[in-house]
């Protein structure tokens, strides 16, 4: 795979010919991977005089069955050249639609209490510059290359910070903007994902500060608002209050690491889990065992405003811009490995004569990701490594404590403790 963009070529591994059927563009986690259509090409003739390519006077073009001989020197032929208007609605279809947005507009206002409150939201405009992206997908295509950045133009929103302390901690634009989507989730996933994101909801982090993500989040109960949703314990799948609150997690870890915050803890989930695609981007936590911590060492404080949209999740993170300038690129994958065989427990924890399902079948994979970070002309560069284990599908059956049907080893109760690989 190539990566091409117009500041130039990247690493390549595993080249890549214009006969395959997709190519794959790509910005900070977001990837789109399109199929190469027939209607991508088209004939077109050519005319070349004494080998070098030439107009050719109306007076050559005639109509008819009889072709009279060209003047000496002339020729002409047919080539298969790339359609620019099919390739440029296919982008304009399967990207900029669901990729574009326009900015948005925030009045920030702070109060006697210390509390922040938003008026509006302050969504960055996205447009891919559509242009652009047409000409390197032909250069792309000519070249062999499968990976694209895809060239993107963004606008502030309108801000407007009505607190004389918050502008002077550097509250000043939207330095990034976490991102992920949850579609599809069942209604308590939801609303444990809705609940947790208004945890950090005008969260402001000093200059300097580390930012602890469970700090802020506080106890995850039913006293605190959530419901039980499956959450990862272990090797198996239950249900526990706060399920989903990984979400909230990778939604805050992604856009602190595509800006370039120092990532001081992080962790990914045991095995992959389709709502934090594309893999290696996600961040999981949970209270007390497993946290997210990041080093504010920008210029001034962060500022976070939290919402929801579509079934998309979003940290927005306000702040003093320093120049930095950070590239994220991946996730190049490998030693995919496929489920184990399915797996029974009995367990005295379920009535007896009954099953639930713990797992699901799940393929185990590893992802890589780096992260280029160029700040005062320093330039660094930092690899993000996840490992997500195979996992097959559990089945557990509700069996008599008093069992004579069943060994004593047979019979293995859940454990309800934390333990080092659950998750949220």
């Amino acid at each position: 795979m190539w990566t091409l963009s117009l500041i130039g070529l990247l690493v390549a591994v595993m080249p890549f010919g214009v006969s395959a059927a997709s190519l794959t563009y790509r910005y900070q986690h977001h990837l789109f991977t399109i199929v190469v259509g027939n209607e991508w090409q088209e004939p077109r003739e050519v005319w070349t005089f004494e080998g070098r390519p030439a107009k050719v006077p109306a007076t050559f073009r005639v109509d008819g069955d009889h072709v009279p001989a060209f003047p000496v020197g002339f020729q002409r032929s047919e080539v298969t050249a790339w359609n620019r208007d099919a390739i440029r609605a296919a982008l304009k279809r399967q990207i900029a639609s669901v990729f574009d947005r326009p900015a948005g507009s925030v009045e920030i206002q702070g109060s006697g209490t210390g509390a922040i409150t938003f008026e509006g939201v302050g969504m960055t405009g996205r447009r891919m510059d559509l242009e652009r992206a047409v000409i390197l997908t032909i250069a792309a295509l000519d070249r062999d290359i499968a990976d694209i950045t895809l060239p993107v133009i963004e606008t502030q929103p309108s801000i407007t910070v009505r607190d004389s302390l918050l502008a002077a901690q550097g509250i000043q634009e939207v330095l990034s903007i976490g991102e992920s989507d949850f579609s599809g989730s069942p209604r308590a996933r939801k609303h444990n994902i809705n609940v947790g994101l208004e945890k950090f909801n005008g969260t402001l982090i000093p200059q300097g500060a580390t930012f602890s993500f469970n700090e802020i989040l506080g106890p995850v109960t039913a006293a605190t608002g959530y419901l039980r949703e499956l959450v990862i314990m272990g090797d198996k799948t239950l249900p526990d209050y706060g399920g989903g609150l990984c979400q909230v997690g990778t939604t805050a870890y992604r856009g602190v690491w595509e800006y370039g915050f120092p990532i001081i803890a992080r962790r990914n989930h045991s095995f992959a889990v389709h709502y934090y695609s594309p893999q290696g981007t996600d961040a999981t936590i949970y209270p007390p065992y497993t946290d997210i911590q990041f080093l504010n060492d920008s210029s001034g404080a962060l500022l976070i405003q939290t919402f929801t949209e579509n079934d998309h999740a979003y940290f927005i993170y306000y702040g003093t811009p320093d120049g930095r300038q950070t590239e994220v690129i991946g996730p190049y994958t490998w030693g995919s490995a496929a489920p184990p065989p399915d797996k029974i427990e009995y367990t005295t924890d379920i009535p007896a004569g009954t099953t639930r399902k713990v797992g699901e079948r799940v393929p185990g994979i590893k992802a890589l990701w780096w992260r280029l970070i160029t700040n005062d002309d320093k330039e660094t560069e930092e690899s993000v490594y996840s490992v997500y284990e195979a996992r097959p599908r559990f089945d557990q059956i509700g069996v008599e404590p008093t069992s004579s049907l069943l060994l004593p080893d047979q019979i293995v109760p859940t454990a309800s403790s934390a333990s080092s690989l659950s998750s949220r």
